[in-house]
């Protein structure tokens, strides 16, 4: 019986969580979701078209996490602190250190990626809206941005108490 799609995708990111995916072969990524390399080009392609999948489903689930915060959250402060939170945990690293090889190779052309951050700024549009407030597009971009970079010197070994202070600051700043 032939693993599906979904399926297969569920377990590369069980493997990615816990083990990551930037360094590894598509070969070692099939080994340890316990599938073989032939089935992973068959469902996604390449290995490109498998990390363009697996930061997909990540993003989605981000957003998600966005969204639900967006019910609770008292402020937009509030709002991008949690979502910082949820974006920037060590838990979360494998899938960031993903999610920067997959924009590179958007950047070359290699693994187009439609809509990387416009979903983003739909989602906190609707976040926006939960709150009562208007969503200026291009805050949204810039707080995407920002998170971003922020997230590079994490993963580039940055102090994360630094780190969370500049968040901090872009958080008051921007309110």
């Amino acid at each position: 019986m032939s693993d599906s799609r979904d399926e297969l995708l569920t377990r590369v990111l069980g493997f990615a969580a816990s083990d990551g995916l930037a360094d590894r072969s598509l070969r070692e990524i099939a080994t340890g979701a316990g599938t073989s390399h032939r089935m992973l080009l068959y469902h996604f392609g390449s290995r490109e078209g498998l990390l363009t999948a697996v930061v997909g489903a990540m993003e989605a689930q981000q957003r998600a996490a966005m969204t639900a915060l967006a019910e609770t959250a008292a402020t937009p402060a509030e709002l991008m602190t949690g979502v910082w939170r949820a974006v920037s945990g060590p838990e979360v690293r494998p899938f960031v250190r993903a999610f920067f090889e997959v924009f590179a190779l958007a950047t070359r052309g290699a693994a187009p990626v439609p809509g990387l951050t416009a979903s983003w700024l739909d989602d906190a549009e609707r976040a926006g809206e939960r709150l009562g407030i208007t969503t200026d597009r291009a805050m949204a971009r810039l707080g995407v941005a920002v998170s971003r970079g922020l997230l590079m010197d994490l993963l580039a070994g940055e102090d994360p108490a630094e780190v969370d202070a500049a968040h901090d600051l872009f958080v008051r700043l921007a309110g």
